[in-house]
């Protein structure tokens, strides 16, 4: 397996990324969490590699060793997914995304429909403005492993989601797999089940899990998405 951290230029910043599984075999994009890194996926990475699966997880903008470029739009962290695909030869993949990982995946496959063959949303809500406003964080002390200006630029996002991401949710026609972390998760659980009702092809499962549903419950999450990616719906592009 390999999973020292690698890097490539895209969309005009250096991303780190972790790569598991053959190389020939058909590519899974794992898109990991707020304040998280590709690392994060390590224990499903490794398992989704044995389908056998080609497995990336890049280090999103601001986070680990990716850049830090300062401009944190979830439009620009979808760009750079897009032209990470497009400078490793990727036409077609499945993609799993984990709460900001998630909603940069949604707006992949909203801007690229081709482009995600099967989509996974761990624990991702609707994007509807939050009621009350989530309040000014406040930095914690020491280094961090990710740039503080993106923790206050996506607080602004999710507070006030541009509704073009709402709007543009019919766009997002190939299968998809909804896993709900259950009522200890802090994402609104009804938040998921709208957006399931309004993608046109969508599951909906619920692991009672909290938030980080593949860390907390990792069988029952690669059950669900084993089973979401059967056999027959693994050909290759």
């Amino acid at each position: 397996m390999e999973t020292e951290p690698r890097t490539l230029r895209a969309n005009g910043i250096t991303l780190a990324y972790r790569v598991w599984g053959p190389q020939d075999a058909p590519p899974m994009v794992l898109l990991h969490a707020r304040g998280a890194d590709g690392a994060d996926w390590t224990e499903i990475a490794s398992a989704l590699a044995a389908g056998p699966r080609r497995v990336y997880a890049p280090d999103l903008r601001g986070h680990g060793r990716s850049d830090w470029p300062g401009g944190y739009a979830y439009e620009a962290m979808r760009d750079d997914v897009l032209a990470f695909l497009g400078a490793l030869g990727i036409a077609r993949t499945d993609v799993v995304g984990h709460s900001l990982g998630g909603a940069v995946a949604y707006l992949l496959a909203q801007h690229s429909p081709a482009l995600v063959r099967r989509l996974v949303l761990e624990d991702v809500p609707a994007p509807f403005p939050l009621d009350p406003p989530r309040p000014p964080a406040e930095r914690p002390g020491g280094d961090l492993p990710y740039d503080w200006a993106m923790i206050l630029a996506t607080d602004e996002q999710r507070n006030a989601p541009n509704p073009v991401w709402w709007d543009h949710m019919g766009r997002i026609t190939m299968p998809t797999l909804l896993i709900g972390g259950g009522p200890t998760s802090l994402i609104p659980q009804e938040h998921i089940a709208v957006l399931a009702e309004v993608l046109p092809d969508a599951r909906h499962v619920t692991l009672d899990a909290g938030h980080l549903v593949h860390a907390a419950r990792p069988g029952e999450f690669l059950a669900a998405v084993e089973g979401f990616l059967s056999p027959a719906d693994r050909t290759r592009s």
